[in-house]
């Protein structure tokens, strides 16, 4: 049995065209879709990938999907990502496998975003899902205690008893707000703390989501007017 998290992701590969610069996404749902594309490159499609994460480089390379990086392009043509949490508005929390930084910069240079959901990330309000904040290791004391005062109830992401290391070499702490009222203006306060390098609030970037529901897909595309 086809899981959730495989449809929707092969349903994205659909809007995949010859010629694409595309953006590879970081997680579980992702990977169906780097697998779909990288079957599609085999059977003849030609673009050129940017990937969100080392893990993602690797499993790109693995399916003979050519990449690039942002020294070719200033533009990426479709973005095929997921998420941790999406409300009705297309808003979104990532980050949950701490490749916040770059998706975000991804995110922010394509011209169109797809986001694959299978039906038990959408949410009537964002912050159940922690939402992790990505931190420079100098100073993220510093970091943890504004966070602490936006009551944030931040914890430090562990790995084997030691912090978690982004790609880039960051921390990232998570924050648990439980519920964020006005995801707008968090997302600015956070980008207003010195040496928080990016926060998994994703505001007004995703512009068409494929949600599986069972059997079924939902396609919904955010109103750009």
């Amino acid at each position: 049995m086809i899981s959730e998290k495989q449809r929707s992701a092969e349903a994205a590969c659909e809007y995949v065209q010859d010629g694409m610069i595309v953006g590879l996404g970081t997680g579980s749902t992702t990977e169906f879709a780097v697998k779909k594309i990288g079957k599609l490159v085999r059977n003849g499609l030609s673009i050129r990938g940017i990937p969100t994460s080392d893990a993602t480089k690797i499993l790109a390379e693995s399916e003979g999907i050519p990449l690039i990086d942002f020294s070719e392009t200033m533009s990426i043509d479709l973005t095929i990502d997921g998420a941790d949490e999406i409300d009705a508005n297309l808003n979104m929390i990532k980050g949950g496998g701490a490749a916040l930084l770059r998706e975000k910069i991804v995110a922010s240079a394509s011209r169109e975003e797809i986001i694959i959901v299978s039906s038990s990330k959408l949410v009537q309000q964002l912050g159940a899902f922690p939402l992790p904040v990505e931190v420079v290791p100098f100073g993220w004391q510093f970091v943890f205690n504004q966070l602490e005062s936006l009551q944030g109830n931040p914890e430090l992401r562990l790995k084997q008893g030691q912090p978690s290391m982004t790609d880039q070499g960051n921390f990232i702490v998570d924050c648990n707000f439980r519920k964020i009222e006005h995801p707008e203006q968090l997302e600015q306060h956070l980008n207003m703390i010195p040496g928080l390098v990016e926060n998994g609030l994703f505001i007004n970037l995703c512009t068409r989501m494929i949600m599986a529901d069972g059997e079924n897909i939902i396609i919904k595309n955010r109103n750009l007017n």
